[in-house]
C-alpha cells in the first residue's frame, strides 16, 4: 500500500481465503495504531478479509505530507485505501477512529456495507476527567510541551498509564500485547514526527467536539450499524449509546458493563461475535 502513503495490516495469513469478496476495514483510536485490532481481525478472519491502516502519522504511516491530522484528512486518508480496494467495505472504528468512520460513511456511503462504532469519539460536552486530559494536551504550547515530558519517562510507565486509562481490567492486557505496546512506543520515540501527529490528531478531535457535524451526519448514515460501548469506559461515556440509539438510522447497540474504551481489545470474542451477526445480516457470507 505504498502509493497510499499508508501502512496496512492484512488479516493473518492461513486465515481469510485470498478470494474473499467481503472486506473489512479498521481504524483505530487516538496515540493507537493497526495493531489495536490484531485480536478481533483474528477472530474474524475466517468470514472477511481485513485491512487494519495506521492512520497518517501513526504507527508505521509517515506523516502526512501537507501536515494535517483533522478528522477529515483522516477519513480521506481511510477512503483512498477503500477505493484502492475496490468494493464496499465493513468498516469498523474506535474512538478517534469512530469519528472518522462516522465522517467517511456520511460523506461516502457507496463504500460503507455495515459500520461497527466501538466507542466512538462522538462529541459529548459533559465534564469528565479523561475527555478533559485530552483537552488540555490539545491547547496551544501545552500538548507540545507535554510530549516533550512524558518522552522522558520510561515507555513501560507510559503505556501502563495509558493501558489504566483505556481498560477497565488491567488484567486483560495480554502479556505479548503488552510486550508489543511498549517495543512499539520506543520505536515511535525516535520518529520525529510521532509528537506532533498525537497533539494535532487530539486537536483535530477537540475540534469536533464543539460542532454539531458529526451527529448530525450520523443521522444520514444508510449503512447498518452496531454501536458497542464499554460500561467502564473512561473516556467516552457509555450513555452517549442513547443518543446514538436516538440518532443512527440503522442501529443496534451493545453495552459491556465490564469493558473500558477499548472493547475490541478487552473482549475480542465479544465484539467479534456481534460484529459478525451484523456482517451477516448484512450479506451472505461463504459457507453460511
Amino acid at each position: 500500500m505504498g502509493d497510499l502513503r499508508l501502512n496496512v495490516r492484512f488479516t493473518p495469513p492461513g486465515f481469510a481465503s485470498p478470494g474473499h469478496r467481503e472486506r473489512a476495514v479498521f481504524v483505530h483510536g487516538l496515540a493507537g495504531s493497526a495493531t489495536n485490532w490484531t485480536d478481533l481481525m483474528g477472530l474474524l478472519a475466517d468470514d472477511v478479509a481485513g485491512y487494519a491502516v495506521d492512520l497518517p502519522g501513526a504507527g508505521y504511516s509517515p506523516a502526512p505530507e501537507d501536515g494535517d491530522y483533522s478528522v477529515d484528512a483522516h477519513a480521506h486518508a481511510v477512503i483512498r485505501l477503500i477505493e484502492h480496494l475496490g468494493s464496499p467495505v465493513h468498516l469498523f472504528g474506535n474512538s478517534l477512529g469512530g469519528a472518522v468512520a462516522v465522517r467517511l460513511s456520511a460523506n461516502r456511503p457507496e463504500l460503507v456495507r455495515s459500520l461497527t462504532l466501538v466507542s466512538p469519539a462522538l462529541p459529548d460536552l459533559l465534564p469528565r476527567f479523561g475527555p478533559a486530559r485530552v483537552a488540555m494536551s490539545a491547547a496551544p504550547g501545552l500538548g507540545e510541551w507535554a510530549v516533550r515530558r512524558l518522552t522522558a519517562v520510561p515507555a513501560e510507565r507510559r503505556i501502563q498509564a495509558t493501558l489504566d486509562m483505556c481498560y477497565a481490567d488491567l488484567a486483560r492486557v495480554h502479556p505479548v500485547r503488552l510486550r508489543e505496546a511498549i517495543e512499539e512506543l520506543r520505536r515511535r520515540d525516535g520518529l520525529p514526527h510521532s509528537g506532533t501527529a498525537l497533539v494535532e490528531s487530539a486537536r483535530g478531535i477537540v475540534r469536533e467536539y464543539f460542532r454539531p457535524d458529526l451527529w448530525r451526519q450520523a443521522a444520514t448514515i444508510t449503512a447498518p450499524t452496531l454501536v458497542i460501548h464499554g460500561g467502564r469506559d473512561r473516556l467516552v461515556d457509555a450513555r452517549m449509546a442513547l443518543r446514538a440509539g436516538r440518532t443512527f438510522p440503522n442501529v443496534r447497540l451493545v453495552t459491556l458493563p465490564r469493558a473500558g474504551h477499548v472493547a475490541q481489545m478487552e473482549f475480542p470474542d465479544i465484539v467479534a461475535r456481534e460484529s459478525l451477526r451484523l456482517i451477516t445480516e448484512t450479506v451472505v457470507l461463504p459457507g453460511r
